[in-house]
């Protein structure tokens, strides 16, 4: 059994981290309540990987374990890739889940379905006493609903509508833990895990 501290204050991110990590022998927690600090890295990257990475080395020489950071978000093709790497502060710094996506319905106004094509992404780097063991990448693609739907998810995921129909809000936690970028990313993470790159 060993730790894995992750870089977030998210409770939801964090137990779906550890649903997925179940069949490894570690402990999910959060990194925040291990060094007792209210403050966040700066994300200062351009991509998905750039910024899991800062926050995975920031902290990984503040705690005996492993740190797993990741960064995800909303990348919409009519929006030329937009919200990306701002997705959690599309709205503006402090913004809610809310804000977020009343902005995103208002900038897709009037486009059809059919060109709101969209994909979640997640990217999540392992770190250990200073140095990167490893980063891993997950994709979910779908489109933008023209109303939120479901109260199961966060972020983005009452918009964000599925070939079958419902948005990732109205998924149980297995359905989505099944097909969500996070999910595929943290899969790669437990074959790397598994394959006994990690120390126990």
């Amino acid at each position: 059994m060993f730790d894995i501290f992750v870089a977030s204050k998210n409770k939801n991110k964090i137990r779906e981290i550890s649903r997925i990590l179940k069949e490894v022998p570690v402990e999910v927690r959060s990194v925040y309540e291990e060094i007792n600090t209210a403050n966040d890295i700066e994300e200062t990257g351009m991509t998905f990987k750039e910024n899991a990475v800062i926050k995975a080395l920031a902290f990984s020489d503040k705690v005996e374990g492993y740190v797993l950071a990741d960064d995800s978000g909303l990348c919409v093709d009519y929006l030329g890739g937009k919200p990306g790497v701002y997705s959690a502060r599309y709205a503006g710094t402090g913004a809610t889940d809310e804000d977020n996506n009343i902005k995103l319905l208002r900038e897709l106004e009037g486009v059809s379905i059919s060109r709101r094509t969209a994909k979640f992404v997640c990217v999540i780097a392992l770190a250990n006493k200073g140095k990167i063991l490893g980063t891993f990448h997950g994709e979910c693609k779908g489109f933008i609903n023209i109303e939120p739907r479901g109260s199961n998810g966060f972020g983005y995921d009452p918009l964000f509508l599925l070939e079958n129909g419902k948005t990732m809000a109205e998924l149980t936690s297995d359905e989505k833990n099944s097909i969500s970028h996070r999910a595929s990313a943290l899969r790669k993470l437990k074959r790397f895990m598994e394959e006994d790159k990690c120390e126990t």
